[in-house]
């Protein structure tokens, strides 16, 4: 049995050639929190999330601060336990859009790297 023993935040400020447009806003960048999972094996996932134009510091304050430190230690096979435990976690802003594109990328990482183990 593999447990985490490491996580890695990112961000990459995606700008791209010309403004993009979407049903509601207009935007110049995508903020992009990137999440790396490293486990006792030596395999690596990379998870991701995005933001259009602003939040994403929003998203990398709550995996820093809270959801990431959560990690290490557990068995990254766990999926579903893990995303159960750290829902459970930010139960009073669950609701919200920044935990759900925090959680996002914690699960993501997690099964980039259930595949790459296969």
């Amino acid at each position: 049995m593999s447990v985490i023993e490491r996580v890695e935040l990112s961000m990459v400020d995606l700008v791209p050639k010309v403004k993009r447009t979407d049903a509601i806003q207009s935007f110049v960048s995508q903020e992009t929190p990137l999440l790396r999972v490293f486990d006792s094996d030596g395999a690596e996932g990379v998870g991701y999330s995005y933001t259009i134009g602003s939040g994403g510091s929003s998203v990398m304050a709550l995996l820093r601060d809270h959801l990431a430190p959560q990690l290490p230690g557990r068995d990254p096979a766990h999926i579903e336990a893990i995303w159960r435990d750290l829902k459970f976690s930010t139960n009073a802003t669950t609701v919200g859009v920044i935990t759900a594109l925090a959680l996002a990328a914690i699960d993501t990482a997690l099964w980039d790297l259930k595949c790459r183990k296969a």
